[in-house]
């Protein structure tokens, strides 16, 4: 047990010293056209390394925001703002999806068209209509991944309350914080390390492994070279699928950092009161008469 609390101390310090070692030899590991550079990115973005960095660095802000609580407040808005900011633009591509899938439904049976151009600013881009069909997909993916940490900050995820609702306000507040730390960050890591893994195998070549050693990789990297996958379901169809793998962990990185926000929120409302409920919060506004509407719906 000793050992073991020991070896977590020593991982904290170390993440002080991997931080700043990280920042002050940027090329070491951004410097993408070495490939021992290429792949110090790829070990260390899912290592034990980066996760203490990440949690040293969630537990400095937590220490200096409870001396300030205008820094952590701060900090909470600047995180809820960023995802607002992301789910608000990609949930265009719901719109766009739409349209598409019209666009789709004229051409193939209507005009009998089997391809189609698009040719903006002098590039055309010449598809097969099953291309565009699949690339549906891609919007679908667009607002599942980019919109799920939205949708948490407006309090439009589903949940099921058996007992939240008729809880106190801190009583709440420390049921958040719980779930939190205990479910979401946890989550999101799983999903992270494997997810971060699942996609460098599909950009890279040789393929790199989760189990594979610092060393071994530093070998691989005389070999290392960009090999994107293009491999659709068809033959004509949608070849973007690498970009599903990049969704997936900007899906976990998200909603980490949302799990994160809302931890400090939870504990900002916990310990100011039921008068800090919803402080700083930008939710989305449908207006009165759109709202009473809505309401007389439901």
């Amino acid at each position: 047990m000793i050992d073991a609390i020991g070896w977590v101390f020593t991982q904290f310090g170390m993440a002080f010293y991997n931080f700043f070692n990280a920042v002050t030899h940027p090329a070491a590991w951004l410097d993408w056209t070495d490939g021992k550079a290429l792949v110090k990115f790829i070990f260390y973005g899912a290592s034990l390394e980066f996760f203490f960095v990440v949690i040293t660095f969630f537990i400095v802000i937590l220490i200096i925001g409870l001396w300030k609580r205008n820094f952590l407040w701060g900090v909470v808005r600047l995180i809820e703002g960023f995802n607002n900011m992301t789910g608000r633009f990609f949930a265009w591509a719901a719109l766009a999806m739409v349209l598409q899938q019209i666009m789709i439904v004229f051409l193939q049976r209507i005009f009998l068209r089997a391809t189609i151009n698009i040719s903006p600013f002098g590039y055309g881009v010449t598809k097969d209509i099953s291309w565009w069909a699949e690339e549906l997909k891609f919007y679908n993916a667009l607002l599942v991944a980019l919109c799920c940490a939205y949708a948490f900050v407006q309090g439009s995820h589903v949940r099921v309350d058996l007992f939240y609702a008729g809880m106190r306000f801190r009583t709440k507040r420390i049921v958040d914080m719980f779930g939190s730390v205990f479910f979401i960050l946890p989550t999101m890591t799983l999903i992270w390390m494997y997810g971060w893994f699942f996609m460098w195998r599909h950009l890279v070549t040789p393929k790199i492994s989760a189990t594979d050693k610092l060393m071994l990789l530093e070998r691989k990297a005389a070999f290392l070279k960009w090999r994107v996958e293009t491999i659709g379901f068809s033959p004509s169809g949608f070849d973007g699928y690498f970009l599903f793998k990049i969704l997936l962990v900007a899906f976990a990185g998200m909603i980490f950092i949302s799990g994160i926000s809302f931890f400090y929120r939870s504990l900002l409302e916990f310990l100011e009161g039921e008068a800090s409920a919803d402080k700083y919060l930008d939710k989305d506004n449908l207006g009165d008469e759109l709202a009473e509407k809505v309401a007389e719906i439901h």
